[in-house]
């Protein structure tokens, strides 16, 4: 943490990142769809997975059902081919030899093609890339966790560049999904319940990505964490105005400031009409409204459940037809309905040729950009060149470590007569003891989009391809031989082994009990894609667990320090008075046992803020902070919604203060600008950070407004005793949003700009009457809150 000049971190203004084509490789382009075979286009439309099972555990919804295809790979060819899926990510392979695969594919592919085009190849990279033996970062919910944008772009840029050594293109990752539901088995996957946290730190990644070559593909468009009770692929119930206002922002900032260059559909349907066949949302909105020149992509076999779930379709050619109709260019994983079912519709006049042109156009512009369509092209990627590649080298391990340090949460901390319960000192350490399911399980750091989540638990011949060291581990390397028990598992704990657990509680000084999730696919775990939770009590055993051994720990005096790791957020409500302290993480990656003990110890300052909202109780959802003023407790309901802990809050070992509150002025007009701004210092003995956060209230909407809404961020690392002068410039368009009319609109009037530590506190409230006409605003208006720290190093929302 050094001083230095005021500075200003902003994400980009409106700049593409994709390569502007000269006049002569568009004509190229041009030349070869007026050149090609009807065949010959289609073949560009699809992708193939080549290693896909059809018989085992599933990565992808209905994999075993659809996955099937009994054409050898020359036939599959034959034509050319779009795209190649996960040919990194599907099974377990070395990556160099992986590489050399998919040199030999592409040579094939070229040879068989009259044009030599080799095929596009994307692979998941939600928390990394997701391949054997590459690093395995935090999941998306940390990034949430960190506000650190300025982290999340570096990790991003870390594996684009590892991706574009292995011949990969397109990366399918950020997930842009605003939790609606905290029960939804994906929340691990999203950034956080705020639209526009999610917008700012998805746009980070996307720049990183794009930044290192690769094609950034925005999802899942758009509405697919709303779905009903928290159920996968449910549908889902919501008017325009959530939908514009909630779900689609983080898209739009993520294409204008961040430079996506893909978007893929929601598997879901939105008052009965899916994404995949909703042509008002993929080509009026997304392309004409918003003038986006990307590819859309379908969700693995979203083309074909329009005819196998959704029933919108009679059969593959039907729905190869709506979804080319609504506007999605590829269909992946593999070919299901663009094949033979769509060429034969289309020689039957049902769909015009002149759809297939469109797509195939922004399709091969995409492969110009990547300089799949130059001469020069080789179809060895450059890590064969180099004779090695390690995905998982020290400088990742270093940055994962960061942003896991930087993501955990400090939600509770008791004083006793000696101090704080955390940090731990060192004579806490002399008798101390580890416990629970999670305590020596390794995959407790692990996201379900971690490749040894994703793939590797589906071959348990083969090894982890990196370290992951476990929470007794990594306490073990630290202070030696420490008391710790494996207390089961997150879905089944004996009776002895609770006894074991309270066994070891009762005999040392601090014990530190680990709960939360195993993330899988499906069924297999307990967070994860198709694993949606009845509710928010911890899963299996595990609450009657915590409360038997925090029972032992008080009686003994020992001192129970609650961890979670998971991917969602748990009701907490009947341990919070009895911890000594609870830390919450979401799966923080490889890293994350290290990354714990550096905030337990007070190595690491914890400075993490809550993503999503954690509740005092498992029932009464769906429900996060973004409501309106009925949504929260009231005297016409006897529920009351009321989070635990809200979003944005978290501790310090640290204290902070806040004044000298001042703003430009107390009004400006409905297409101007007003600065906000305030000193913050540590007062307290330690460096630390603190993230600023912005809320805006409009306390008189012509429609049903939030309480609250963030709309601009800063975290403000301070040495201790060091202050910081912090600046939000928050332009009127900020304040817009869906009106009557269904037009987005800057309306007249006075609304309030709070400026807190967390949605639920208040530190200082400006008024600000904004005065003028109704202003209509769309795609250009200003999306960002910019914020200038003066002088301390920071990373913004901004």
């Amino acid at each position: 943490m050094t001083s230095g000049a005021a500075e200003k971190q902003a994400l980009p203004q409106a700049h593409p990142i994709a390569v502007v084509l000269d006049n002569e490789k568009r004509e190229a382009v041009e030349r070869l769809i007026r050149e090609m075979t009807l065949e010959e286009k289609l073949a560009q439309l699809v992708g193939v997975w080549v290693n896909a099972s059809t018989d085992g555990d599933s990565v992808a919804p209905l994999q075993n059902e659809m996955a099937g295809d009994g054409r050898s790979w020359d036939d599959v060819i034959s034509h050319g081919l779009g795209q190649i899926t996960r040919m990194y990510g599907t099974v377990p392979v070395e990556p160099l030899e992986g590489a050399r695969r998919l040199a030999a594919a592409q040579e094939q592919i070229m040879a068989a093609s009259r044009f030599g085009i080799p095929a596009q190849v994307h692979e998941e990279c939600l928390a990394g890339l997701a391949a054997w033996k590459a690093t395995a970062f935090p999941v998306p919910l940390a990034w949430g966790a960190s506000f650190n944008p300025v982290l999340v772009r570096r990790m991003a840029g870390r594996i684009g560049g590892q991706m574009s050594a292995l011949g990969v293109h397109q990366g399918l990752a950020p997930v842009l999904d605003v939790v609606r539901d905290l029960r939804w088995g994906r929340v691990e996957e999203t950034i956080g319940e705020d639209p526009y946290l999610v917008g700012t730190v998805a746009s980070a990644y996307v720049q990183g990505l794009e930044e290192a070559g690769i094609v950034a593909t925005l999802k899942h468009f758009v509405g697919y964490s709303a779905s009903r009770a928290g159920r996968n692929h449910a549908p889902v119930s919501m008017g325009p105005r959530e939908l514009a206002d909630v779900m689609l922002p983080p898209f739009e900032l993520a294409i204008r400031h961040g430079g996506a260059r893909s978007v893929m559909h929601a598997y879901t349907d939105i008052d009965g009409v899916p994404a995949a066949a909703n042509r008002a949302l993929l080509t009026s909105l997304l392309r004409d409204e918003w003038g986006f020149a990307g590819t859309v992509v379908a969700d693995y076999f979203g083309v074909a459940f329009l005819n196998v779930t959704h029933g919108i379709a009679a059969d593959s050619g039907d729905a190869a037809v709506l979804a080319l109709t609504a506007g999605v260019d590829v269909e992946l994983p593999t070919v299901n309905c663009y094949g033979k079912p769509l060429l034969e519709r289309i020689l039957s006049g049902a769909v015009p040729e002149a759809l297939v042109d469109i797509a195939l156009r922004r399709v091969l512009t995409q492969k110009q950009e990547a300089g799949l369509l130059s001469p020069d092209y080789r179809p060895a990627p450059p890590a064969l060149a180099a004779g090695s590649i390690d995905l998982d080298p020290a400088l990742n391990r270093a940055l994962a470590r960061e942003i896991a340090g930087q993501s955990l949460v400090l939600l509770t901390n008791r004083t006793y007569d000696g101090g704080p319960a955390l940090p731990l000192l060192p004579s806490a350490l002399e008798s101390l003891g580890v416990v629970g399911p999670l305590a020596h399980d390794p995959f407790a750091m692990l996201g379900c989009y971690s490749f040894d989540a994703h793939v590797g638990a589906s071959h348990p011949e083969v090894p982890m391809g990196i370290r992951v060291p476990t929470v007794a581990a990594a306490a073990a390397a630290r202070f030696g031989s420490i008391p710790s028990s494996v207390t089961g598992t997150c879905e089944a704990i004996s009776e002895e082994q609770i006894l074991e657990a309270c066994g070891i509680a009762s005999t040392v000084d601090t014990c530190v009990i680990v709960v939360g999730d195993n993330a899988g696919l499906f069924g297999r775990g307990t967070s994860g894609e198709g694993n949606d939770a009845p509710d928010l009590k911890l899963p299996g055993d595990q609450h009657r667990m915590l409360d038997r051994v925090l029972a032992a720990a008080e009686a003994a005096g020992t001192r129970g320090i609650v961890v979670v790791l998971s991917g969602r957020p748990y009701a907490l409500g009947d341990f919070v008075d009895r911890a000594a302290a609870i830390v919450q993480g979401f799966f923080p990656g490889e890293e994350g046992a290290d990354a714990l003990w550096d905030v337990l110890t007070g190595v690491v300052n914890p400075s993490g803020k809550l993503p999503v909202s954690v509740p005092p109780a498992p029932g009464g959802q769906p429900g996060t902070y973004l409501r309106s003023r009925l949504a929260g407790p009231s005297g016409v309901s006897a529920l009351d919604p009321s989070a635990l802990f809200g979003f944005g809050h978290g501790l310090s070992y640290t204290t902070f203060g806040f004044s000298d509150h001042t703003a430009t002025a107390p009004t400006m007009s409905t297409s101007e600008a007003v600065t906000v701004g305030c000193t913050v210092t540590n007062t307290g003995a330690l460096d630390g950070a603190e993230v600023v956060q912005l809320y805006l209230e409009d306390p008189v909407g012509e429609v049903v407004r939030p309480v609250r809404e963030l709309i601009g961020y800063a975290r403000v690392e301070l040495t201790a005793g060091a202050s910081a002068t912090v600046e939000f410039t928050v332009h009127a368009d900020r304040t817009s949003f869906t009106g009557v009319d269904l037009k987005r609109v800057v309306a007249p009037g006075l609304v309030k700009l709070h400026v807190t530590t967390s949605s639920t506190d208040d530190v200082h409230t400006h008024e600000v009457i904004l005065h003028g006409e109704r202003r209509v605003v769309g795609f250009e208006r200003e999306m960002l809150t910019p914020v200038t720290v003066t002088p301390e190093l920071f990373a913004s929302g901004a």
